[in-house]
């Protein structure tokens, strides 16, 4: 429908909304995906369009985004769509996200495991249940 179409009401409906029609340059087999990594100091969000039909490790080849990361290898890199785990052979749908996450540095349960031996060791732990300290059962045993 162009300009010339809108009725008095639509086009005061339009501006009162302050609606923008944007083109964005697709086409109807053509879907808009973004593809996203970070580093601690370097984070970059990629837009491009890929056709229908799509899957993850054609996108994120096409966005280019291996090229200017080194570390990213898909073969050890997990990847996610929307912070949901998947994986390279899904198919992508309109306005997807593809993340590329880095692998874990340590352990998140092993790092718990060694705050809470710590704890216990500095008396901020209870001994027995792990929780924190019961000042009223501490005063009991003495």
């Amino acid at each position: 429908m162009s300009d010339n179409n809108l009725t008095t009401d639509d086009q005061k409906n339009n501006e009162s909304n302050n609606i923008d029609i944007i083109d964005l340059g697709k086409t109807v087999e053509e879907i808009l995906i973004e593809v996203v990594y970070g580093l601690p100091h370097q984070q970059k969000l990629l837009a491009i369009t890929v056709k229908l039909g799509a899957t993850v490790e054609q996108a994120i080849n096409q966005s280019g985004i291996l090229t200017m990361f080194d570390g990213i290898d898909l073969a050890v890199n997990k990847v996610g769509i929307w912070n949901r785990a998947a994986k390279l052979a899904d198919e992508l749908q309109d306005l997807d996200r593809i993340e590329i996450y880095r692998p874990l540095i340590a352990d998140p349960k092993e790092v718990r495991r060694r705050r809470a031996e710590k704890a216990k060791e500095e008396g901020r732990a209870d001994k027995t249940t792990g929780g924190r300290v019961n000042p009223l059962r501490s005063k009991q045993e003495k």
